[in-house]
């Protein structure tokens, strides 16, 4: 059945690619609904509109149209368009998991170095910024890792394969993409036995955007989890209770997507009137919008189910000594908050 998929036209593959997207976004929804990881988290958390609107909608967009139509479609046609032989040959069904497996094996080094690295960290750094995990937030990535990742994955399947088999390998690739980033950040408790030491899970993603000492360097995987258990990157408590307090980087980020993007490539204070005035009011302007569009969710119990405005645990906070932000970080069972401007140290047991 899976060979029939060469005789189908891309588009068509597109398609119904699109059409099993949202089906699986809707059941990812319902089961964070259903089996929450971390309770009461809202639907429209804190940075919702900014994930959805500017990274999955706008930015992509942009970004799909920059990767395949001015790098990718040029350099195959300068260099193999016909693609080679023997991958042509091959069955749909070697070509999908051959590009999915060693794709996830560059991802886990890729994003392993990112960890290690400090120029490189501020490319991935946006991902980790938000203050909770669902379905979502897989989307929030700077357009430098994107153009690096994406270009890395898409361009071999294009030199390789003849185009027309690759435009028919590359929207289920995507697909599948889309379905195990869905899959691994959602705020969701479902565990898979035995299988979570080959397939990622939210069990363990979870724990890798944690702002916790413990996982700063665990956890790189994506699709397939074995790689972090066959090089001992691998973090998962056996005691399912034992859950991260924190979530997100241990210092202050901005909340506005352009603030965010152009914070990784120039570092500028957030004493700045005019940084902290921006970043602040586009937020509340987002929210104030939204608000507006769908005036029932006004009803304050609705409004508080699902709209997360404020968060008092996760608000950035200021040095009484010298009045700079807080380098706010958990190691197991404390949180160290840390002045880097005049050493003022903190540490509070938060688990219960």
């Amino acid at each position: 059945m899976i060979e029939q998929l060469r005789h189908v036209p891309a588009a068509s593959i597109e398609y119904a690619g699109t059409l099993i997207l949202f089906g699986w976004i809707l059941f990812i929804i319902l089961l964070e609904r259903a089996y929450p990881y971390t309770k009461g988290l809202k639907f429209f958390r804190k940075g919702f509109w900014t994930d959805l609107i500017w990274y999955t909608l706008i930015q992509s967009y942009f970004l799909k149209i920059v990767i395949f139509d001015f790098i990718i479609l040029p350099i195959k046609m300068q260099t193999l368009p016909k693609g080679i032989d023997w991958f042509n040959n091959q069955s749909m069904l070697f070509l999908i998991l051959f590009f999915l497996v060693t794709h996830d094996f560059y991802i886990y080094l890729f994003h392993r170095f990112q960890h290690n690295n400090t120029l490189f960290w501020r490319t991935h750094e946006a991902h980790h910024s938000g203050k909770e995990c669902d379905w979502l937030t897989g989307s929030r990535s700077h357009f430098i890792e994107i153009l690096i990742n994406q270009t890395i994955e898409f361009l071999p399947i294009f030199i390789l394969l003849d185009a027309e088999v690759a435009m028919r390998i590359v929207p289920i690739k995507a697909l599948l993409d889309a379905i195990f980033g869905l899959w691994i950040h959602a705020n969701t408790r479902v565990d898979l036995g035995f299988l979570k030491y080959i397939i990622n899970s939210p069990l363990m993603h979870q724990w890798h955007h944690s702002n916790h000492k413990e996982v700063f360097y665990a956890n790189y995987s994506t699709k397939f989890s074995f790689f972090d258990f066959v090089f001992n990157t691998a973090y998962l408590p056996e005691n399912k209770e034992n859950k991260p307090i924190l979530y997100g980087l241990p210092y202050q980020f901005p909340n506005d997507f352009f603030l965010q993007t152009s914070f990784s490539i120039y570092r500028f204070s957030f004493a700045n009137d005019f940084i902290r005035t921006f970043d602040k009011s586009s937020e509340r302007l987002r929210n104030t919008f939204m608000k507006s569009i769908f005036p029932y969710l006004i009803h304050k119990s609705i409004d508080n189910y699902l709209f997360d405005q404020v968060n008092e645990k996760y608000h950035a906070e200021l040095c009484i000594r010298c009045g700079n932000y807080l380098r706010i970080t958990c190691d197991k069972e404390n949180i160290s908050k840390q002045c880097d401007m005049c050493s003022e140290h903190k540490i509070k047991n938060e688990r219960k």
